[in-house]
């Protein structure tokens, strides 16, 4: 069974985009090993959070930021296809 991403937002905030874009960016990135990713709005202000199936994998209040695109693959990354290069990303 294929992992599933979630992205939980604070709709109020105005993340629906940025949310949406990084979900098209994970679903690129491991389209063969995702079943999917999922956008859910939060009833808690200022809440980022992604999940990979219902475990929490980065918190933006936790982080003090916004998880850059590239760090948030390489966590996806850890989790899903420990062993899959993502070519420019994994530079640092």
């Amino acid at each position: 069974m294929k992992s599933i991403i979630t992205i939980e937002y604070c709709p109020k905030c105005g993340w629906l985009m940025r949310s949406a874009w990084m979900a098209q960016e994970l679903l690129t990135t491991f389209a063969d090993e995702l079943g999917g990713v999922t956008l859910r709005p939060s009833e808690v202000s200022g809440s980022f959070i992604i999940y990979v199936d219902d475990e929490k994998l980065l918190d933006r209040k936790e982080l003090g930021h916004f998880p850059e695109i590239k760090e948030l693959k390489q966590v996806v990354r850890d989790k899903v296809a420990p062993g899959k290069s993502l070519g420019h990303s994994d530079r640092k």
